[in-house]
């Protein structure tokens, strides 16, 4: 049986979030969003705040394993900040090679270092000494910077640091995030590799999954936007029968009564709409909703449309 992970999406699969997928199922495992390591060894409480699952077993309340993601262009660093989150228990560490921001990448961080497989390989042999055998270990680039020409020796770097498997994005850092994802390019790095590869990038719908997996030679897929656009999809490829858009609404209403307890009111609406965007691609109850959320700002004014619609169903709105 392939193996399907949640990918860290940073701004968009946030942990409240990530508990009501997960929640829905389907998932072997996660990675959360990344954590920044720059000048100084981090505090218990940062990687509590990204990553809260770490108050919980490192799972989410689901049972999910998720792993921490580590970002940052410092070996020891970036090994002294593992050092603290392995006191933490986490599910597992993940080095971060593929972020595209370029806020992230101006500081030498995330895909930035694609063309530097030296430099990959210091910082995860530094991670490697600290985290424990037991822990798994792995790590998520892209496919290089400008082009794809450094990406076998990118990915060759890693698992000769000692990362236990790999996850490779099918795309450049130029690339963004604009379709199609270059499977051919993964199933490139995959066959110089002899640790495991799991693919990433453009798995919208079934035929999609069917399709990343046969032409990158890959059985194990990691789930991003298409997860979010469709939070049955892991379900789907597993066969098991799922509950449509009133399985989805459930979740929705989940999700609002989590941000409406967590964030502060102006920022609340913005998240709804986030996810309903991504939402409509697949669900036209979704569009409707969307269109009529959208004009709205004030959280209040969302909590009473969502009980008009029947997503909160009498459900008690707690605001943070």
């Amino acid at each position: 049986m392939s193996r399907i992970l949640l990918a860290p999406m940073e701004g968009l699969a946030d942990a409240l979030l990530r508990g009501v997928l997960t929640r829905i199922g389907g998932y072997d495992w996660g990675i959360c969003e990344f954590v920044r390591v720059s000048g100084n060894v981090l505090p218990a409480k940062t990687f509590e705040r990204i990553c809260p699952e770490l108050l919980n077993g490192g799972v989410t309340a689901a049972g999910t394993p998720m792993r921490v993601q580590l970002l940052g262009s410092d070996p020891y660093l970036m090994a002294e900040n593992a050092r603290r989150l392995m006191s933490l228990k986490p599910a597992g560490v993940d080095l971060n090679f593929g972020c595209p921001a370029p806020t992230v990448n101006r500081h030498r961080g995330g895909a930035a270092l694609l063309g530097e497989p030296e430099l990959l390989y210091q910082i995860a042999s530094a991670v490697r000494a600290v985290v424990s055998l037991s822990t798994p270990f792995t790590a998520k680039m892209r496919l290089g910077i400008n082009d794809t020409s450094r990406a076998v020796d990118c990915a060759q770097a890693l698992q000769a640091a000692g990362i236990d498997e790999l996850i490779v994005h099918g795309r450049t850092k130029l690339d963004g995030y604009r379709p199609p994802a270059r499977w051919d390019w993964i199933a490139t790095v995959r066959a110089a590799l002899t640790i495991p590869l799991i693919a990433n990038g453009e798995v919208w719908t079934l035929a999609d999954f069917a399709r990343c997996q046969q032409e990158t030679g890959c059985a194990d897929i990691m789930l991003g936007r298409g997860a979010i656009a469709d939070p049955l999809l892991a379900r789907r490829v597993r066969g098991d029968a799922v509950g449509g858009w009133a399985e989805i609404n459930e979740g929705l209403a989940a999700y609002w009564l989590g941000v409406r307890r967590q964030v502060v009111a102006a920022h609340a609406g913005g998240r709804l709409k986030q996810w309903l965007a991504l939402l409509r691609r697949n669900y036209p109850q979704a569009e409707t909703l969307y269109q009529r959320v959208r004009p709205l700002s004030e959280a209040v004014a969302i909590d009473a449309l969502l009980v008009e619609a029947g997503v909160l169903d009498g459900l008690p709105v707690v605001v943070a």
